[in-house]
């Protein structure tokens, strides 16, 4: 062999030897996206196509965050991987979803949507995995040890608008689902309402699938009242569907004969009734919601709400928003305005720093539930408080107990869109804690 072919086979050699070094060393080479850590699989799931609330938002949010986090490298050099699972509205299918993440070997649900909190927790408890981040409409979200939830969920929502209508309404009428959650939302209404000295809210139950709610719209606004009454409804999806019911009442007739008004509105939340305010509250009514109801012709103009998070205009969700217009593409299921898809914004940020807190190849539901339960801290970049689940944290109120957020916004609907009726959080804390 020539001198000249020797040197030739040495360097191919050498270039060949290196390479396996790489490979076999780190696992892949050094700059292609995923790092050199395991994966991280994780679920995210809501229901879709349901007549009930539906949230395909909150299942597309976390897609685009897996893209985004995953073409700069992972988190902390772990690829997120995430699976979806439409929950249906239904128990059967939350228990699916929860078997299928089990069976799956996930590492936590993230970011989801389900009010059927019973069904779920049991099999994520079973394997010892973790829910983080969920909606907040279910009691179990926030009694099971393994639920992490970044919101004070209907619970603060509730409280926090019966003080926000203190200060407007004389009588408020509260159309509410017939269902054993909605049950529980007069007495925490009521809580709110007490700090005004208000009388208790009449309770109005209605179908959560209904086509229309005329009857319902009637009873509301007679118990309102003419003089600064307010009609609250918190139906999820069907709540635009009542409030057409509501604006369509006619002027007299038995079912109206204490409400008034032409149905016409006055442009400033009097739609169904001279005087007569409408409220509810985020998840709703929201900014999508708004628009494809006429923006500021909208049966909402003028309404009281009350959220979780800053308006969604606010600069504080410009991370979010840089996000969903470079990786959600042309998904309109994604809308940076929609509550469903700012919960699990926040929730996969906590997922991120708890990942980064660990500093491990390998990430396991116990690792990630210790570290939240020793204490990490979560900065949402003002969205929240800072976030933390150890045990001084939570509230500890008899029937949610791991609420460690418990602020929410005033806000009101003014020309068509969502803003804030006063800057800030409102601590509605001990509110909650005072609801019977």
């Amino acid at each position: 062999m020539t001198g000249r072919r020797l040197t030739s086979l040495l360097a191919y050699v050498t270039a060949a030897t290196t390479g396996a070094s790489l490979l076999t060393g780190c696992g892949v080479l050094p700059g292609i996206t995923g790092g050199s850590r395991e994966p991280v699989t994780v679920m995210t799931w809501a229901p879709d196509g349901t007549r009930a609330t539906n949230q395909p938002g909150m299942p597309a949010m976390a897609q685009a965050y897996a893209r985004w986090v995953n073409a700069n490298g992972g988190i902390d050099g772990h690829e997120l991987r995430i699976l979806t699972c439409n929950e249906q509205n239904t128990s059967a299918g939350a228990a699916a979803c929860a078997r299928r993440a089990v069976r799956e070997g996930v590492v936590a649900v993230v970011g989801s949507y389900s009010q059927n909190g019973r069904a779920f927790m049991a099999p994520l408890e079973a394997a010892s995995i973790p829910y983080i981040g969920g909606y907040g409409i279910s009691e179990d979200e926030f009694t099971s040890p393994l639920s992490y939830p970044v919101n004070g969920g209907q619970a603060s929502l509730m409280a926090g608008h019966g003080m926000q209508l203190a200060e407007s309404c004389r009588k408020v009428s509260l159309v509410r689902p017939d269902t054993l959650a909605g049950d529980k939302l007069p007495d925490l209404l009521n809580s709110g309402l007490s700090k005004g000295r208000h009388k208790d809210a009449a309770d109005i139950p209605a179908l959560e699938d209904a086509a229309e709610y005329t009857e319902q719209a009637g009873r509301a606004r007679a118990r309102a009242g003419r003089e600064e009454g307010c009609v609250a409804a918190v139906l999820g999806e069907r709540t635009q569907t009542f409030f057409d019911s509501f604006r369509r009442l006619p002027a007299d007739g038995e079912t109206v004969e204490d409400g008034g008004g032409d149905g016409s509105g006055d442009g400033d939340g009097g739609k169904g009734g001279e005087d007569v305010r409408i409220s509810s509250v985020l998840g709703s009514v929201s900014q999508p919601v708004i628009d494809r109801t006429g923006g500021a012709h909208s049966p909402f103009e003028g309404a009281y709400v009350t959220g979780w998070y800053p308006e969604a205009n606010d600069a504080r969700w410009g991370p979010m928003r840089k996000v969903i217009k470079e990786h959600a593409f042309a998904d309109n299921r994604v809308d940076p305005a929609d509550a469903g898809v700012q919960t699990t914004w926040i929730a996969y940020t906590v997922l991120r720093q708890v990942i980064e807190s660990l500093d491990k190849d390998t990430i396991t539901p116990a690792a990630v539930s210790h570290a939240l339960d020793q204490g990490v801290r979560i900065d949402t970049g003002g969205l929240t408080p800072e976030l933390r689940w150890h045990y001084e944290d939570m509230l500890g109120a008899p029937r949610f107990p791991r609420i460690v957020n418990h602020e929410v916004t005033f806000q009101v609907v003014r020309e068509g869109r969502l803003v804030a009726q006063k800057p800030g959080f409102v601590d509605v804390g001990a509110t909650v804690l005072g609801a019977p």
